[in-house]
């Protein structure tokens, strides 16, 4: 499996303070949004871009979907064992 990012805003950071400023569409945010025990959620990342666009918005806002890849082969389990301790004698040099 593999993650696609899907890109629903872009932001700023605040002046003088630690706090990033992300403006989302709600249509977008409506679309990923679930539901666990009767309260709705959404989970996305909020990333520094290398350089700001053209607008000077330097923060992106994602979520990640698993996506299928053809021909993915399935996950090998590895099963890691310690080597059994051969016994050999010791010869004096």
């Amino acid at each position: 499996m593999a993650y696609e990012k899907i890109y629903i805003g872009k932001g700023t950071q605040v002046q003088n303070l630690p706090i990033s400023r992300v403006t989302l569409k709600l249509e977008e945010v409506e679309k990923i949004a679930y539901e666990r025990d009767g309260v709705k959620y959404v989970t996305f990342e909020v990333a520094k871009l290398k350089e700001a666009d053209k607008f000077g918005r330097s923060y992106t806002c994602y979520y990640s979907k698993k996506v299928a890849q053809a021909n993915e082969p399935a996950p090998k389990k590895t099963r890691t064992r310690k080597p059994k301790a051969e016994e050999t004698e010791t010869i004096p040099f």
